[in-house]
């Protein structure tokens, strides 16, 4: 049944992705009214730059996730893998209970061994439980060691209404397996950090078992929808139809949630509307940082330092990416010593005159102060030059 959605409110969260020195100000970002008549249970658009909020409805309530799921079983499984705990060429070697599992699979044998590349790449293209199961074993012996670990990093990321049982999202057996729209949001932005991830959920079709096995993403999105990158679909008859969908276009990467569609078809168009409202209507101005510049300092061994900042990145209106202009302020009374990392001045960032957003500059060498020889050194060399 269709639901109209009104967009909750709209709110900016720290942009901590981007620099610890940034200073999140409040934006004049407008908030954008829509009334988007999705077939889904609950939907959440989210900024994956800034974790600005962009469209919501019923976000918070609990539901069944499906496959979904599996976005924090590859999270956890990344994070492994980027810690050296294991590495993408590891074997795996398939258990009985791997092996035993239903639904989506790639039909592991007991003993069988697979990369651990190739296991991830079953999980995110063909959504292969029994890949998932020898994942989780692999990084923490159990699933149920695993779904310990799930649930701890879902209080990590602040996910209020989630509650894992299983590495899967199966739910004949399941009871209180459950996750809302914004959680899975926030899952989703935590393991799209991990690039690397893009590389396989991005792929349309490829294969397993030196080419023995076809895999297909059951992402149809990848194929059809403008700048796809991923991420995970899910269904059973409990959660109905569920995406977290996520698409790129110049700097603006989105992550629309779909829980609760009445068919795939629907969940799909459902997921199309939130990224083309999002895109029809926002954009990333994006600041890259320089080289670094010279910053002159009083009374040091050395007339100056040399400062730098973060690339900077903000959330604006369409079209207002092009009207943001820059400020550089730097101290004119920096004294010695100056430390790595110490403020020496800011870059300030506005919008038709209102300030949107800013920038510390920081030092990135040292400048020791000068103590008297040096100072008379630096007298008696221009004295003898002149």
């Amino acid at each position: 049944m269709k639901t109209k959605l009104q967009t909750a409110c709209l709110f900016l969260i720290a942009l901590f992705l981007i620099s610890p020195h940034l200073i999140p100000v409040v934006s004049a970002l407008e908030i954008k009214e829509a009334d988007l008549e999705l077939d889904a249970k609950s939907a959440v658009l989210l900024d994956a730059n800034t974790g600005a909020l962009l469209y919501a409805f019923n976000k918070d309530e609990a539901l069944p996730p499906a496959s979904v799921t599996k976005i924090m079983t590859l999270l956890l499984v990344m994070e492994a893998v980027d810690s050296g705990v294991i590495s993408l060429d590891d074997p795996v070697t398939v258990s009985d209970y791997a092996a035993s599992m239903g639904g989506s699979q790639i039909y592991l044998e007991p003993g069988e061994t697979m990369s651990v590349r190739d296991m991830i790449k079953s999980v995110v293209i063909a959504s292969a439980n029994d890949a998932a199961v020898a994942l989780a074993e692999l990084v923490a012996g159990s699933e149920e060691s695993f779904v310990n670990k799930m649930n701890e990093r879902a209080k990590a990321l602040g996910m209020e209404n989630t509650y894992f049982e299983n590495v899967t999202g199966l739910d004949d057996d399941a009871v209180e397996h459950l996750i809302s729209a914004y959680d899975i949001a926030l899952m989703s932005r935590e393991l799209i950090r991990h690039e690397a991830i893009l590389e396989y959920t991005s792929i349309w079709m490829d294969t397993v078992r030196d080419g023995a096995f076809g895999l297909t993403n059951t992402n149809r999105l990848i194929r059809f929808y403008k700048g796809a990158t991923g991420l995970k679909t899910g269904s059973t008859s409990k959660a109905k139809f569920c995406i977290s969908a996520t698409a790129k276009r110049d700097n603006l990467h989105l992550i629309a949630v779909i829980m609760g569609a009445s068919s795939r078809d629907a969940r799909n168009i459902a997921a199309q509307k939130l990224l083309d409202f999002g895109f029809a209507n926002y954009a990333i101005y994006r600041d890259i940082s320089e080289e670094k510049q010279p910053v002159s300092v009083l009374g040091g061994k050395k007339p100056f330092c040399l400062a730098e900042y973060a690339t900077f990145e903000l959330l604006v209106n369409k079209g207002d990416e092009n009207k943001i202009q820059r400020t550089i302020q730097l101290k004119e009374d920096l004294a010695a010593p100056v430390s790595v990392g110490d403020v020496v001045g800011s870059i300030i960032y506005t919008c038709e005159g209102k300030e949107v957003g800013r920038c510390d500059i920081l030092a990135s060498d040292t400048v020791e102060k000068i103590d008297f020889w040096g100072l008379y050194q630096k007298i008696l060399q221009r004295t003898l030059l002149h």
